[in-house]
C-alpha cells in the first residue's frame, strides 16, 4: 500500500559516451524505485562559461568609419582553429578574411564602414562559442548639434551650433555654404566661436547648410539652416528623427497672434488644419519625411525637409554561448515531463490502492 505520495528527485552524471542519464527515484513506503532515463543529446551543467573569450582594442562597441579595431579569441588551452565570426546587421555570416578583416592568429584587425555593424563572436572547428559583442559603425566621426532643435529662425535669434566629436576636438571647426555661394569658418565676419561650438545671432544671409569639419577633411552631419525675414515660420527637427519618435511641428507667428490656426502641408498637399497651431505625429514613418511648410492667418513659411531614420536592429548579446544555453534547456524540459508523469502514475497508483483497501 502507497502510504505517501511519490517523491521524484533527479541527478545528472557525466559517462565516457556523449549520452547523459538522468536517475528518478521513487520512495514506496521503504522501497525505493529507480527509473533511468537515456537523453540522447550531450549535457554538461559542470562548467558553462565560454571556452573563449572575445576581448575589443579599444574597448568599446561604437565606432566611426575608417577606424581600425582588433577583435581577439582569448582561448583556455590551445587557439588553434579559432576564428572570429560576424553576423551584420544585414544578416549576413561570415568569418574573418572572406570579404573582410586581417587575420592575425587567433585575433582579427578590422577597418570599419557601417555596413561591419553586427554581432562578432569566436568559433572553433567543433562549433564552440565565446561570448558575443554589438558593434555599432557610425558614418561620421563628428556630429553636428543645432540647439534649438528647427531648422527655421527669425532674424536676430540666437542659434548654438556644437561639433560633438569622438574623441579629441582639437581642430575641429563650424563652416558653412551660405546661398549666396559664400563658404566660411565660425569667427571670420559671423559668429563666436567657444571652444568646438559656434554662437551665431542670425541674419537672412546667414542662411544655407552647415557642417563641422577636422583638418584632415573630415565631415559630420550637414544641417540646412533657414533664417525667415518674414513673419511665420515653421519649427520642425534640423536633426533626423527616428522612426516611432513623437515629433511636433509648431508654426510660429514673429508677432502676437490671437488665432493660432494653422495649416499644415506635406510636398504641397494639405495633411491637416489644427486650431492650437501645432501638429503631432505620435510615432512617425518613413512615409512622414518630406518637404513640410505652414500657413496662418498672418503669412506662409518657407519649407523644410524632414528626414525619418530607422533604427538599426537590436540583437540580443547572451550572457553565455549558444550550446550551453541549448543545453540548460534541454536539461530542465524532460525532467520537468518526467517528474510530471511519475506524479501523475504516483496519484494513480495511490487511488487504486485506496479502493483495493475500501474493498
Amino acid at each position: 500500500r502507497i502510504v505517501s505520495l511519490c517523491c521524484v528527485s533527479a541527478s545528472l552524471f557525466q559517462a565516457s559516451s556523449l549520452l547523459r542519464a538522468c536517475i528518478l527515484k521513487c520512495t514506496l513506503d521503504n522501497a525505493t524505485l529507480s527509473i533511468s532515463l537515456s537523453l540522447p543529446f550531450s549535457l554538461s551543467l559542470l562548467d558553462l562559461s565560454p571556452p573563449a573569450s572575445l576581448s575589443i582594442s579599444p574597448d568599446r562597441s561604437q565606432f566611426f568609419k575608417y577606424e581600425s579595431v582588433s577583435l581577439s579569441c582569448e582561448v583556455q588551452g590551445n587557439s588553434t582553429g579559432w576564428r572570429v565570426v560576424r553576423n551584420t546587421s544585414r544578416g549576413i555570416l561570415s568569418e574573418c578574411n572572406t570579404d573582410w578583416g586581417k587575420p592575425q592568429g587567433s585575433s582579427c584587425i578590422v577597418s570599419l564602414i557601417p555596413s561591419h555593424s553586427g554581432v562578432y563572436w569566436c568559433e572553433s572547428g567543433s562549433g564552440e562559442h565565446s561570448n558575443a559583442v554589438i558593434i555599432s559603425v557610425l558614418s561620421n566621426q563628428a556630429s553636428l548639434i543645432v540647439s534649438p532643435d528647427t531648422s527655421q529662425f527669425f532674424k536676430y535669434e540666437s542659434v548654438s551650433l556644437s561639433c560633438e566629436v569622438l574623441g579629441n576636438s582639437a581642430g575641429w571647426r563650424l563652416k558653412r555654404y551660405t546661398v549666396s555661394g559664400e563658404r566660411s569658418d565660425c569667427g571670420g565676419n559671423w559668429g563666436k566661436p567657444q571652444g568646438s561650438s559656434c554662437i551665431v545671432s542670425l541674419i537672412p544671409s546667414h542662411s544655407g547648410v552647415y557642417w563641422c569639419e577636422s583638418g584632415s577633411g573630415e565631415h559630420s552631419n550637414a544641417v540646412n539652416i533657414t533664417v525667415h525675414a518674414g513673419a511665420v515660420i515653421l519649427e520642425s527637427p534640423a536633426l533626423p528623427v527616428t522612426e516611432g519618435d513623437s515629433v511636433t511641428l509648431r508654426c510660429r507667428y514673429q508677432g502676437t497672434l490671437s488665432n493660432h490656426t494653422a495649416d499644415f502641408y506635406k510636398d504641397g498637399s494639405l495633411v491637416r488644419t489644427e486650431t492650437t497651431g501645432e501638429m503631432t505625429i505620435p510615432a512617425v514613418s518613413k512615409s512622414d519625411k518630406g518637404l513640410y511648410k505652414c500657413t496662418n492667418s498672418k503669412g506662409e513659411s518657407p519649407e523644410s525637409w524632414m528626414t525619418v531614420t530607422v533604427p538599426s536592429p537590436v540583437v540580443p548579446v547572451l550572457s553565455m554561448s549558444l550550446p550551453r544555453l541549448l543545453c540548460s534547456l534541454l536539461v530542465g524540459s524532460p525532467y520537468l515531463l518526467v517528474t510530471i508523469i511519475l506524479l501523475v502514475k504516483c496519484c494513480r497508483s495511490r487511488a487504486q490502492g485506496d479502493r483495493v483497501e475500501e474493498g
